[in-house]
């Protein structure tokens, strides 16, 4: 049966913004989730006042007891959950579409060729209208409950975002295992360098955000690694006015965790970001990280072949280069550029195309060095010209040939 809206509840909502919350929603059935008439759902106030924003990968089993738990803990209020799956195997965002044809509060957004938390957070709140954007995870270890709590904190005008925190009095982070609950305290000390020391659970991936701050801050946005909450605080040029809510991070019950063993790298990166990125691009950086390790790799070659194995010296140079060539390529394709790292037959095109733009580079870099040192400038000082000439030549070219667009 329909739930019908009051002319006093109408008053009531448009007062607050349509943050009209009953004390008793935990209990109250799903009602809200009557099957599709759309225009009841949004008609009065023009769509939904709370988008709920999942990021998903393999979590079909989660599904329909998420939205039914939200269904009961926001009952009486105009929501929308929107599930931006990253094209999982086991057919999440059928099951999701399934469901949406059925209930109108229920949105999907696949993602083809895409992965990253961070991004499809960003693409979620970006498809919504709503004026409040909530992000929670998909695997129930967020507590629904909590969201009522955190639109109550957006009574107050100034306050922003409101975060879900494990780590304030009445919070626990009890489902997380021991390794990841030491790995979630060092990078939210690390965090601490671009986040203010009253947001004590940077870490969060459950939070509440007016849509004016994500509008504020979506373009200075890096959108890498899986922790969209930091990058929101961090990049916002102003002290954010922000509130915290404790809530018991709950035990997975299906599906699998959408972090994988490079999550510190991609956390690295992000932290990086928000410090250096305003000064030089953070990709640069790791470009270049990583062709300096090249330079070891090449060396090391090099004196196997030349000095141990006595080849001649251009074969040895000539196999010494091809081979960090391809180190290179491998170990920017899986760190530097991993959210749009090559695959499959696709690797290879990229390693060609890689190769290619590095063989001009080298020649920018012997050409620079060799003009510079013809025109009496100290040796060093000239190669170390050549080396970052070619270093910015195989990082913008290798950008946009190489890893212009993301790749499947």
């Amino acid at each position: 049966m329909q739930t019908m809206i009051t002319p006093q509840q109408t008053a009531q909502t448009e007062a607050f913004g349509s943050e009209v919350l009953r004390n008793d929603a935990a209990s109250v059935a799903v009602k809200s989730l009557a099957p599709a008439n759309r225009s009841a759902v949004s008609a009065e106030r023009g769509g939904a006042m709370l988008s709920i924003v999942v990021p998903t990968f393999n979590e079909r089993g989660n599904v329909h007891a998420l939205v039914a738990e939200l269904g009961r803990v926001l009952d009486g209020l105009e929501w929308e959950v929107i599930f931006v799956d990253d094209d999982s195997p086991d057919g999440t965002a059928g099951l999701v579409r399934e469901l949406a044809r059925e209930h109108a509060r229920v949105r999907c957004v696949q993602r083809i060729g895409r992965r990253g938390l961070s991004s499809a957070c960003v693409e979620g709140m970006l498809a919504s209208s709503a004026p409040y954007l909530a992000v929670m995870d998909g695997d129930l270890q967020h507590d629904p409950a909590v969201l009522p709590r955190m639109l109550e904190l957006m009574r107050d005008p100034q306050v922003e975002i409101v975060v879900g925190s494990r780590y304030v009095a009445g919070g626990s982070p009890e489902g997380l295992s021991s390794w990841r609950l030491a790995v979630s305290r060092f990078a939210t000390w690390m965090g601490s360098a671009v986040v203010p020391r009253d947001l004590h659970d940077p870490m969060s991936g459950f939070f509440l955000v007016r849509r004016s701050l994500l509008e504020e801050t979506v373009r200075d946005l890096s959108g890498m690694g899986f922790k969209i909450l930091l990058d929101i605080v961090a990049s916002a040029r102003r002290p954010v006015g922000l509130r915290e809510v404790p809530f018991v991070f709950r035990t997975r019950v299906a599906g699998e965790s959408k972090l994988d063993s490079l999550v510190a790298w991609e956390y690295g990166m992000l932290v990086a970001d928000k410090l250096l990125g305003r000064y030089v691009p953070v990709r640069f950086l790791a470009f270049a990280a990583i062709g300096a390790v090249g330079v070891g790799v090449h060396l090391g070659l090099l004196t196997i072949a030349y000095r141990m194995e006595h080849l001649p010296f251009v074969t040895s140079q000539a196999m010494a280069a091809a081979i960090t060539m391809v180190f290179n390529y491998w170990l920017n394709n899986a760190l530097t550029y991993r959210d749009q790292r090559r695959r499959g037959w696709k690797w290879l095109g990229g390693l060609a195309s890689f190769m290619a733009v590095c063989s001009v580079g080298a020649v920018a870099n012997v050409g620079v060095a060799a003009y510079l040192f013809g025109q009496r400038t100290q040796w060093l000082l000239a190669a170390i010209a050549g080396v970052v000439v070619g270093a910015v030549w195989n990082y913008a070219v290798s950008s946009v040939y190489t890893w212009g667009r993301p790749k499947a």
